[in-house]
């Protein structure tokens, strides 16, 4: 399991989020596997933004052009599932690529430090899942996205171990494959939902 500083998750939590340079050195001199990344750090956060989705649109309805969109706790359910497991899935597929990538940038072929460059980064786009809960806080949402961004900026190349003239290409190559990925993932849920459980929207506004 991935080890942690004083304070266990919470702490590295902020730690991450408010020192993000000395605690991606922290995290790189420390020894972990790519299943304790996952099952100690993934797994838990990346859930937050699932189930704060599905409380969230439990509560509220959303509507637009005259449709309203009131699906089922079913749908509910299959929705938040499928966007986890993707979530995990994603997690996994770029630090694949993350890896793959490091020779063409000078960086070390090493799977386990480039999931953890991806999964400790995604740390506030995790946390970031739970205004969720409250659909119109969206927003907030996306800044969070952001701001992990940043973080795999700063985290990617104290890890993977790229010389500072390739360190900005290989970040930015890097955040939009990220993005792909996360594009794809979303269309990827979109479809799956329709196709197994069909669409929210329930018919018009009355």
């Amino acid at each position: 399991m991935a080890s942690a500083p004083p304070g266990g998750m919470i702490g590295r939590i902020k730690a991450i989020l408010m020192d993000p340079k000395n605690e991606f050195q922290r995290i790189d001199a420390e020894p972990m596997t790519v299943s304790g990344i996952m099952t100690g750090w993934v797994v838990p956060l990346a859930a937050i933004g699932p189930v704060a989705g599905l409380i969230g649109m439990s509560l509220f309805f959303s509507g637009f052009g005259g449709l309203i969109i009131r699906p089922s706790m079913t749908w509910l359910i299959g929705s938040a599932v499928i966007s986890y497991v993707l979530a995990l899935v994603s997690a996994y597929v770029v630090s694949l690529i993350i890896d793959a990538l490091a020779p063409s940038f000078g960086g070390q072929k090493n799977p386990v430090q480039a999931l953890k460059a991806f999964a400790y980064a995604m740390t506030a786009a995790y946390i970031g899942g739970i205004f969720a809960i409250i659909p119109m806080l969206g927003i907030l949402g996306l800044v969070a996205g952001v701001y992990s961004l940043y973080l795999l900026y700063i985290g990617l190349p104290i890890l993977m171990k790229s010389p500072p003239d390739k360190a900005v290409g290989y970040v930015v190559v890097t955040i939009v494959v990220a993005i792909l990925v996360m594009w794809t993932i979303n269309l990827v849920t979109g479809a799956i939902m329709v196709a197994f459980m069909g669409s929210p929207i329930t018919g018009l506004r009355m």
